[in-house]
């Protein structure tokens, strides 16, 4: 297992810090003794968690467009950080149907301007660039997807990280790996679930809006299936193959799934079941859309290569990540601290490592 406490005096740019991923990923940095900077713009109502976390007090947080190049590259060149995670996206399938043209300015012209600032600033000696597993062409397939298979998307919001994918592999054969002191790599997570998340149109806090209203979990297309995995496990997958990177193996370049084991690949309802169990009371009923968007009915990811090449794997199975979850917004109902509540389920996640 790897020994996150070399992050300790690091300097980390977190670009998305104030989503929900961001989130998670920059208590557990700062608590690790990273020196952070944080690049997104300002929280909404739907991504509460970075104040819930007081985060701008923990980190040096910047609320910066990713689309806006010259802020971009002039914090980079501010904070000279060693290490990049960019995790700055409008990430919501559904969202990208309604509003296509800021889903691509945001995920493909934003990254190409942190994949510019970060050609032009000397300091940075590892890029971890997160796409989506949406980046595959869904061929709806029974077997995970490999690093290698083709990529594109059916909708806004997968077309774009299928097109940045390529993007990236422009920069890094011309200019990324002419540079002996910087390893770069994109990678791609399952549908990500914990505490904190209140976006629109994703699962878990579709049914904590419902739970706690007293109302039923209603479900569109209770049969889609998808690789679930608690946030812990690809934020994991992405702080190991940043240390790799910083101490200059080459080998972690390229593309890397961090998918969960295939076990966890389970339907919506029952993952909302799950929900309902956990929680105590509710109930979930099926409205089937007919007019709904297309959405993936099947998709999964093979983390072979993370596994056997980096040392890393997935630690809680469908049933803990899902509990975990839904805990994280009873501990909250129930008045605890949401920093506390981060802590414990980091601390037990890195004892399910041992």
């Amino acid at each position: 297992m790897t020994d996150f406490s070399a992050f300790k005096g690091r300097r980390v740019l977190v670009t998305g810090s104030t989503g929900f991923k961001g989130s998670w990923l920059c208590t557990w940095l700062a608590d690790l003794g990273a020196q952070v900077t944080g690049l997104a713009l300002p929280p909404t109502a739907d991504a509460p968690l970075f104040d819930q976390l007081r985060l701008a007090t923990r980190i040096e947080q910047h609320f910066i467009d990713i689309r806006d190049f010259d802020a971009v590259y002039g914090l980079l060149a501010q904070s000279s950080p060693e290490i990049v995670i960019h995790l700055a996206a409008q990430a919501l399938v559904r969202r990208s149907y309604s509003e296509p043209l800021e889903t691509f300015h945001t995920n493909v012209s934003g990254g190409i301007n942190l994949l510019e600032a970060v050609r032009l600033a000397p300091t940075v000696r590892s890029l971890v660039f997160i796409t989506s597993d949406k980046c595959y062409r869904n061929m709806e397939w029974q077997r995970g997807y490999h690093e290698d298979d083709i990529l594109g998307g059916p909708d806004p919001y997968s077309a774009s990280k299928g097109a940045i994918e390529l993007v990236f592999t422009g920069y890094q054969d011309s200019f990324f790996r002419a540079r002996p002191d910087l390893v770069a790599a994109t990678t791609r997570a399952g549908n990500v679930i914990g505490g904190g998340d209140m976006s629109t149109d994703r699962i878990v806090p579709d049914c904590i809006r419902a739970l706690r209203a007293g109302e039923p979990v209603v479900l569109r297309n209770p049969g889609a299936t998808r690789p679930w995995q608690h946030v812990l496990e690809p934020l994991s997958g992405y702080l190991t193959l940043a240390l790799y990177q910083a101490d200059g193996d080459e080998a972690a370049a390229g593309a890397w799934n961090f998918g969960p084991d295939n076990e966890n690949v389970r339907p919506v309802q029952e993952l909302a079941e799950t929900a309902v169990t956990v929680w105590g009371s509710g109930e979930v009923r099926i409205e089937r859309d007919p007019d709904a968007p297309h959405e993936a009915t099947l998709l999964m990811l093979d983390s072979g290569k993370a596994k056997n090449e980096l040392g890393w794997r997935p630690r809680w199975d469908f049933a803990t990540g899902v509990t975990r979850a839904v805990e994280w917004y009873k501990g909250l109902d129930d008045g605890l601290n949401p920093i506390d509540l981060c802590r414990q389920q980091i601390a037990e996640y890195g004892k399910a490592g041992e």
